[in-house]
């Protein structure tokens, strides 16, 4: 059997180790490292980045208006200044609507949307224009019809709606707080213990049958000790 030169067997393990090597490399090249406040002003943005807060935001728009918190922290606005004269049409030119998303108090999701009669050029040479305007590097890669880039921190999506493009800036560890605030409501109201009040009975989260009490009977407990203590008992159904 035929055993090749521990020279030639050198060599060839020297030329795969320098392909790993070349792929690896250019696999971190293409990778965005930045983060969001490290972002150039690009003009596309119109001032708007991501990490403002509520006065930062309404010192560029003064005619924005800002709603209360919903139960997990979160504040969403739109601005049409295409629609509404309140705002600069020469400051935003070409662009039909603005959403903000504002977690805590500080903006976590930027989404610009133009307007169709704004020059819009191949997918693929829009990003690079964006990514030198923004003064990111790495590989764009398609998402939801559009073209996606992953930073530290952040992400960043072009695409198309309704024939127009858009950009959306996304602080993507502030949307696992928003889920995860989720599940822990949700977890809290499944754990609920759902009391009858028309025979004092009371049903835990794991019994079926709470789900046919009324909801003009229904009274809601944190645990089981919070409903023996009102004077319910636990539901025959439920033992």
């Amino acid at each position: 059997m035929f055993s090749p030169p521990i020279s030639l067997v050198k060599l060839l393990f020297l030329i795969v180790a320098s392909l790993c090597l070349g792929s690896s490399t250019s696999a971190q090249q293409s990778r965005c490292s930045l983060k969001s406040d490290q972002l150039q002003a690009a003009p596309d943005l119109k001032g708007f980045r991501l990490g403002m807060s509520f006065a930062q935001v309404k010192a560029l728009v003064p005619p924005i208006r800002f709603g209360p918190a919903d139960p997990f922290g979160v504040v969403k606005t739109t601005i049409n200044p295409h629609f509404d004269p309140a705002f600069d049409k020469t400051t935003f030119a070409d662009v039909r609507s603005v959403s903000f998303d504002f977690l805590d108090g500080k903006l976590v999701t930027l989404w610009i949307g133009y307007e169709e009669t704004l020059e819009w050029p191949p997918l693929n040479e829009f990003v690079s224009k964006l990514s030198k305007s923004l003064g990111v590097t790495g590989d764009w890669e398609p998402k939801q019809g559009g073209r996606a880039l992953v930073c530290d921190g952040f992400s960043a999506l072009a695409s198309s709606v309704a024939g127009a493009p858009s950009i959306r800036l996304t602080d993507d560890p502030a949307q696992d707080v928003i889920a995860a605030r989720r599940e822990e409501v949700a977890a809290a109201a499944e754990a609920e213990i759902i009391g009858d009040s028309r025979n004092n009975s009371y049903y835990p989260s794991d019994c079926p049958a709470r789900q046919d009490v009324p909801a003009a009977v229904r009274v809601v407990f944190k645990n089981k000790d919070e409903a023996e203590k009102a004077g319910y008992k636990i539901a025959k159904d439920c033992q």
